[in-house]
């Protein structure tokens, strides 16, 4: 008992939980949020070091140096692109010839310069790093218990939101909007975008449904933590259903399956006792009402009369400026700016396409191939540990991981239609999965020892 309550008082545990939370009730936005935003990387700053100082005094950072080398690797991106280059330099790079030519025509002497085209928003970018950077040092300085700690936060703060957005779609008005330009009458919750909070609860689903599992293995508690789970996972059911999120719809059903398959795992990997039947029962029961009460609105979310969307129509366009900026990229944060110079005036209308709607093509336009290098590098360590997790007996440890797995695999297949991790409450999630998943490595060499 004393243990636990120290655990509770360490000062890093206190650190990361203020961070979730400030990031809950104030990142759910990818711009217009300067504010709030900074309030968030003020909330991480104290994590940053006394999570880095405990890796460093236990040597911990020495198990983890590939993974802390991509985390650095992923915050040098945009400080690399804010490096003043010689004027002999920077005119020659691709994608800099319309800028001389105007420098030329407005009678400038053009100076030294950085990679990047836009380097204010280059310099956001990479102060919004901090959160999530400070975030996954945590995660690898804390014990089990605090990191199940964390995850049982963001499993609460889910169904906060879920809450909030009920309460957001019975209010008829804009009043309990956390965003002013959200649109009235939707459900969004903590976030600006209903998008993000269904992608925010897939990421959440295979936690609570891993934990509910474990009890029929530890035989702890089965009664409460595993319908709670249970109940957790009706919940989201019926939340997609009424968010209408076609990311989320899309992607529910894959993930459910997968995180079932987790679940059964947790279990013992045995056969499927009836507690667990009833679990998988329960869910058939909300998927079956969401389907009598609720299908013909969210199949109208599909029908778009034959038209296309338009970020397919525009991604050719994305790759083809990106083409125009290799090897380096316009850099970070500058998409606006430069699909703004390069937009067919036929496509000009009421939409905004501020962002590709594709993280990959822009990471492509704005980081060149240094940026595909790093992502590349990260799919393979994503590859390795997801092996380790997934081969490896049910544990705690190994729950988690497997769960952290499933998220991060929401993240990346939703960031191919549109771009959740440019909300900082998404880039904590993610770094919060990597963080548990990472251990999957420490896992394998303490079973070697």
């Amino acid at each position: 008992m004393q243990k636990i309550l120290r655990e509770r008082r360490d000062a890093v545990a206190i650190a990361a939980v203020v961070l979730l939370a400030f990031s809950f009730v104030f990142g759910g936005a990818s711009q217009g949020n300067a504010l709030r935003l900074a309030l968030i990387e003020l909330a991480a700053l104290p994590l940053l070091v006394l999570a880095t100082g405990r890796l460093v005094s236990t040597r911990l950072w020495r198990q983890h140096r590939f993974a802390l080398g991509l985390l650095a690797a992923v915050v040098a991106v945009p400080l690399i692109q804010l490096i003043p280059l010689p004027t002999s330099i920077w005119s020659g790079l691709p994608g800099r010839e319309n800028m001389m030519v105007a420098l030329q025509l407005a009678g400038l002497q053009p100076g030294w310069n950085p990679v990047s085209l836009t380097p204010e928003p280059t310099w956001r970018s990479a102060l919004a790093l901090i959160p999530p950077a400070a975030l996954f040092a945590g995660v690898l300085s804390l014990s089990p218990s605090q990191r199940e700690l964390m995850v049982q936060f963001c499993i609460a703060a889910a169904v906060v939101g879920i809450l909030l957005g009920a309460a957001q779609l019975g209010s008829g008005g804009d009043r309990l909007y956390v965003w002013s330009w959200t649109d009235a009458g939707s459900i969004n919750g903590f976030f600006a975008n209903r998008n993000h909070l269904a992608s925010s609860l897939l990421v959440t689903l295979p936690f609570a449904l891993t934990f509910g599992a474990a009890t029929l293995r530890r035989r702890e508690q089965q009664s409460s933590t595993l319908w709670l789970g249970a109940l957790f996972a009706g919940l989201v059911v019926v939340a997609l259903a009424a968010i209408r999120s076609r990311a989320g719809i899309t992607l529910f059903v894959p993930v459910m399956l997968v995180s079932m398959l987790a679940a059964w795992i947790a279990a013992g990997r045995g056969r499927p006792g009836r507690a667990l039947l009833m679990l998988v029962g329960s869910l058939g029961v909300a998927l079956t009402a969401v389907a009598v009460l609720a299908l013909p609105p969210i199949l109208a979310r599909f029908d778009t009369d034959g038209a296309v969307d338009t970020r397919f129509e525009r991604w050719p366009l994305v790759a083809e400026t990106a083409q125009a900026y290799l090897p380096l990229g316009s850099g970070i944060g500058s998409f606006d700016a430069v699909y703004r110079s390069v937009e067919p005036r036929e496509e000009l209308d009421s939409t905004f396409f501020n962002q590709a709607h594709n993280e990959y093509l822009q990471i492509w336009l704005e980081a060149g191939w240094l940026g595909i290098g790093v992502l590349l590098a990260f799919l393979v360590w994503y590859a390795r540990r997801c092996a380790s997790a997934w081969r490896a007996a049910p544990s705690r440890e190994r729950d988690l991981q497997r769960a952290a797995s499933i998220g991060i695999g929401v993240l990346l297949l939703h960031s191919a239609a549109d771009y959740p991790l440019r909300t900082t409450t998404m880039a904590v999630l993610l770094a919060l999965c990597c963080g548990l998943l990472e251990l999957a490595r420490r896992s394998d060499l303490a079973s070697r020892a």
